[in-house]
C-alpha cells in the first residue's frame, strides 16, 4: 500500500469577514482544516508554514503532528521540505491543501489523491470567489516538469500545459475557499464540522 501524507499549507488569508480580527479568523480556518485532516483514513497528516507564522501552526496542530517550516507558502516549497527532510523516501504520495476551506469534505480530499495510482499529478480547483487551487497532489519524487505553483493564482490549465501530456494531470472535484462574502454565505449550518469557524462567526469563543 502506498504511504501518503496530506499537508495543510497555512498560507496567508486574503479576506476576513467584517468585525472579525484577521488573526482569529485565520486561526479558526486553519484549525478546522487540520481537524479534518486528522479524521482521514489511510493517510498521515502534517502542516507547513513560514517561520514568521509558526505561531499559527503551534495554535492548531495536534500533538505529534509534523510541522514543516518553508521559505514561502507554496506547494513547491512543501515538496522541497519533504525531500530535504528525507520524507520523499518515506512517502509515495503527497497532497498539499489550502487551509482556508474549513468545510471541505474529506471525500473531496480523498478524490485528490485517488488519481495518483495512474497519473503523476492531480489538482483540485478552487471554487467560488477568486482563482487558484484547493490543493495539488503528486507522486514522490515530484516530476521535474511541475511548474511553480501558487494556490491563489495557478489554475489547472496552467499545470496541464506544463506536463509532457495533459493527461498526466488529473483535475478532481473542487471546493470553495473562504475568500469573499459569497463563500461565507455558502457555508451550510446543517453540515457537521468547521466548529472553530462556526463558533467564531456566532460570536462564541473559538
Amino acid at each position: 500500500m502506498s504511504r501518503r501524507v496530506v499537508v495543510a499549507l497555512l498560507g496567508p488569508v486574503t479576506w476576513t469577514p467584517p468585525g472579525i480580527e484577521p488573526a482569529r479568523w485565520r486561526t479558526a480556518l486553519a484549525e478546522d482544516v487540520v481537524d479534518l485532516l486528522a479524521t482521514l483514513n489511510e493517510v498521515e497528516t502534517a502542516v507547513a508554514v513560514t517561520a514568521p507564522d509558526r505561531w499559527l501552526a503551534d495554535a492548531v496542530v495536534w500533538p505529534g503532528t509534523p510541522v514543516y517550516e518553508v521559505p514561502e507558502p507554496t506547494p513547491n516549497a512543501v515538496f522541497a521540505a519533504l525531500a530535504a527532510g528525507g520524507s520523499a523516501a518515506v512517502y509515495d504520495q503527497v497532497a498539499v491543501v489550502a487551509a482556508d476551506a474549513p468545510d471541505v469534505p474529506g471525500l473531496t480530499l480523498g478524490k485528490l489523491l485517488r488519481p495518483l495510482t495512474t497519473r503523476p499529478v492531480a489538482v483540485a480547483p478552487a471554487e467560488g470567489s477568486g482563482t487558484g487551487l484547493l490543493g495539488v497532489a503528486a507522486r514522490l519524487p515530484v516530476p521535474a516538469w511541475l511548474p511553480a505553483l501558487d494556490l491563489d493564482t495557478t489554475g489547472p490549465a496552467e499545470v496541464r500545459r506544463a506536463a509532457p501530456s495533459p493527461g498526466d494531470v488529473a483535475v478532481t472535484a473542487g471546493w470553495r475557499r473562504m475568500r469573499g462574502p459569497a463563500d461565507l454565505a455558502a457555508l451550510d449550518q446543517a453540515v457537521e464540522g468547521w466548529e472553530a469557524t462556526r463558533a467564531l462567526l456566532s460570536g462564541r469563543p473559538a
